[in-house]
This record gives structure tokens, C-alpha cells and sequence, in this order.
């Protein structure tokens, strides 16, 4: 069932419903986001198409969410607004009627859709028709600041998602880097292959620290002989991690 959430043409979902869900049993939500660092050439919600026949699978309602990207209208903060919109339209689904149980709603995101889900997990939850209650974050991206000085293309995209540098802006930084955003107050799991060679070890040392320091209660898993695309491969020892995360926390 594709949804729009909003005007623009990425401004859309893909909902699989599980068997058997009804007005008197509805399904717990997952939230999938795609990664592609937030470039709209590089990747759009076909990868996690996958994930989202798997979580139906398991008895889930999974919300697949396009956004506005690099390219087709996204950047600092519009896309970053689109996800928190996506997640809040849950609730004109539920009141349409579609079995859905808006009190066991979580995320997983990876990479760039990592960094969307810990963005999300961030906000007040006054701010929040539907809040959600854990999120897994697949190799995401922490800190926009370490992006950015990391190697000429990265900083070079960075700056075209937060529209300038960290030092004309570092305001906007903070707020778009989710290790700057701790603590969130919802339990998270981050898994990091140990075979990534996409995103940075200390990168995600750095924030696992950053959050239990703030007091999340944050689990990082690093399965080994796994790298930066085996997250999102449905039967690897990556995601099935996740997977049972997710159904202790549902």
C-alpha cells in the first residue's frame, strides 16, 4: 500500500501489514529508512523492500518511507522533517483505520536513514503525534561534523545537505548531529560490521559513549565478517540481530 505523507513526489511510504491484523489485534509499526547519504541518486526505499517482506513476516506493520533528498528538494532540515512527518502520519493510517498499534512504533535506519532515526528519536516528544518507543540505528551517521572531515566528497555532500560549512553554521551542526542530541530517551541498539569500511568505528564508539554518558540506554552489536550493506541483507547474522532486538522492545 503506497501512502503519500505529504505534496512532494518522495514524499511517500510503503506499507506491508502483516496476516491477521484487524481493528482487534493490530500490528506493532516498524519504520524503515533507507541510506544513500541523503543523495537521491545514490539509493532510494528498493533495498529495504526486503526488510520490510521480512518484518510482515514476523507479525509487523512495516512502514517503508521514501524522503526528500539531495537533488529533489531535501537537505538540512527538510529531510530530516520529512521522516518525523512519515512517522507522525502513522496516525492518520490508524484513523482511517488501518490496525495499526501506535503504541508499539520503533525505527530502523541504516546509514544515512541511521542518522534520520536517531534525529527522530530526538525530538520532544510534545513535538510527537506518534513517539516511538526504541529504534535500531544499522551503521548510521552520528556526528555531520566528522562527515565532513572526512575526505573531500564527503565534505563536499555535507555541505550541500546542511547548505554551508561547520564553521558558518555550527548551530545548525549541533542540531543535525545526533551525538550533539543525546541524551534521547528511548532505548537503541546500533550495529556496526566490523568488516564497514563506510563508516568509521570511533564514529560510532564515539556516540554509543556520548549516549550513556547522557543516560540512554544504548546496546551496540558488531557482528564480525559483516560490512556496510550485509545490515540490511534479511538472514544475516546483522540483521537477524536486530530483528530479535526489535522483538524485546515491541
Amino acid at each position: 500500500m503506497r501512502e503519500p505523507y505529504g505534496d512532494h513526489e518522495d514524499q511517500f511510504g510503503e506499507l506491508t501489514l502483516p496476516e491477521g491484523a484487524s481493528a482487534a489485534d493490530p500490528a506493532p509499526v516498524a519504520v524503515l529508512l533507507h541510506g544513500g547519504f541523503w543523495v537521491r541518486e545514490y539509493a532510494d526505499l528498493a533495498p529495504t523492500r526486503p526488510l520490510a517482506r521480512d518484518l510482515a513476516d514476523r507479525g509487523w506493520a512495516a512502514w517503508n518511507v521514501e524522503y526528500r533528498r539531495l537533488g529533489g528538494g531535501g537537505g538540512w532540515p527538510a529531510t530530516a522533517t520529512d521522516v518525523s512527518t512519515a512517522v507522525d502520519h502513522l496516525r492518520a493510517l490508524r484513523d482511517r483505520g488501518v490496525p495499526l498499534d501506535l503504541d508499539r512504533v520503533v525505527t530502523a535506519g541504516h546509514s544515512a536513514g541511521g542518522h534520520l532515526a536517531l534525529l527522530d528519536g530526538a525530538r520532544d516528544p510534545s513535538d510527537a503525534a506518534v513517539r516511538v518507543r526504541a529504534l535500531v540505528a544499522l551503521a548510521p551517521l552520528t556526528d555531520v561534523r566528522t562527515a565532513h572531515g572526512r575526505d573531500a566528497e564527503s565534505a563536499r555532500i555535507v555541505e550541500r545537505f546542511m547548505g554551508g560549512t561547520p564553521a558558518a553554521d555550527p548551530d545548525a551542526y549541533a542540531r543535525a548531529s545526533p551525538v550533539e542530541r543525546v541524551p534521547l530517551g528511548v532505548p537503541q541498539l546500533l550495529v556496526h560490521g566490523a568488516l564497514d569500511d563506510a563508516v568509521p568505528a570511533a564514529v560510532i564508539d564515539a556516540y554509543v559513549a556520548a549516549a550513556r554518558d547522557a543516560g540512554d540506554a544504548v546496546t551496540l552489536e558488531r557482528p564480525e565478517r559483516q560490512g556496510h550493506f550485509d545490515l540490511i541483507e534479511p538472514g544475516t547474522e546483522a540483521w537477524s540481530t536486530a530483528v530479535a532486538w526489535l522483538h524485546r522492545h515491541r
